[in-house]
């Protein structure tokens, strides 16, 4: 659970570091076929840098944190039986596509 937590706060990192380079490239393409608007296009290239730091010092400090929560869940020793297991199985065979158009292939 601490993984998955750490992985996707990890993957909105790279996600806002990638937004920023994207609008920072468009603001760069939009600059050089148009040159007017060059005070305007700094302004709001700033914004977007600013926006994106807040944004990396918000998930820093939610990564350092530690979740009280965590702590006091307790591993669940629990072993699925065969019948949940033949569930399962058929659940997930039920989601893949050639079991999903199976009755197609029948009466073709």
């Amino acid at each position: 659970l601490q993984f998955s937590r750490k992985f996707y706060i990890a993957q909105w990192f790279r996600d806002t570091t990638m937004e920023t380079e994207k609008a920072i490239k468009s603001q760069k393409d939009e600059d050089s076929s148009e040159g007017t608007h060059h005070a305007k296009d700094v302004e709001t290239t700033g914004q977007i840098m600013h926006r994106a730091e807040s944004r990396k010092k918000f998930l820093r400090s939610i990564i350092k944190t530690a979740p009280s929560q965590f702590s006091t869940l307790k591993m669940n020793s629990d072993t699925v039986d065969y019948e949940d297991a033949c569930l399962i199985v058929r659940y997930l065979a039920s989601m893949r596509p050639f079991a999903q158009s199976f009755d197609i292939y029948l009466t073709q």
